[in-house]
């Protein structure tokens, strides 16, 4: 099914839009080149809403559409030194109704971005107290925390040189509660992204980084 529906899209719309952003990042440009980001960014609005229903089978996201789970392309620039206005990535969080667009809350990723382009599931610079909820159930649930580990899910994020305070550094998983973000990632080149298998490949990283979102999202106390 995946190949009949990517075989509708064309993200090598959105994929070049974006490289021609990245070479010209400022207003006048954009403005003159509106009718291409459009079209960019319906073709990635349709990926979304495809991608609800797909990942519908590893999360309940009952009710969100495409403009739900989409991230702004304008940049926060106020307290940046960087002033370019727009990013150059096309990205969607999806999560259930709990966190609104918070891209800090768990749930599952998409990032296309020339050279960058990544997808699955975590939690990403979550606040102080986000993060003892998480580390405290890794303590109270090892086993459970245990069984993700061994499924062989490899955890990426920043983390703490040294044990956080109130944790036994003798923990058997010392290091991943010394993690400030708990998140797994698969890359993919643009050649894969704009390829006919990209829908089921993307929904299969999902799939892999579902026990790794659940175990968060409860941590939380959120819906799953």
């Amino acid at each position: 099914r995946g190949w009949l529906v990517m075989e509708s899209l064309n993200m090598k719309t959105a994929l070049d839009f974006l490289n021609d952003l990245q070479k010209h990042n400022d207003r006048p440009w954009f403005e003159a080149h509106r009718t291409a980001y459009d079209a960019a960014r319906d073709e990635f609005e349709l990926l979304v809403n495809i991608l609800i229903g797909e990942l519908s089978t590893v999360e309940n996201l009952a009710g969100l559409t495409a403009k739900d789970c989409m991230m702004r392309i304008y940049r926060d620039v106020r307290f940046s030194k960087d002033k370019s206005p727009y990013k150059t990535a096309a990205a969607a969080h999806f999560q259930y109704r709990h966190g609104g667009k918070d891209v800090h809350a768990p749930g599952f990723y998409l990032h296309l971005e020339p050279g960058e382009c990544m997808g699955g599931g975590g939690l990403w610079h979550p606040d102080a107290a986000a993060l003892q909820k998480v580390r405290d159930r890794i303590v109270k649930r090892t086993k459970d925390w245990k069984a993700i580990v061994d499924r062989g899910i490899e955890i990426g994020g920043d983390g703490l040189k040294r044990p956080p305070a109130g944790y036994a550094p003798t923990h058997p998983f010392i290091e991943d509660l010394k993690r400030k973000d708990i998140y797994t990632m698969s890359r993919f080149s643009e050649a894969d992204v704009c390829a006919p298998d990209f829908l089921d490949r993307y929904t299969e990283s999902c799939r892999s980084a579902g026990p790794l979102v659940e175990f968060l999202t409860k941590a939380l106390g959120l819906a799953w």
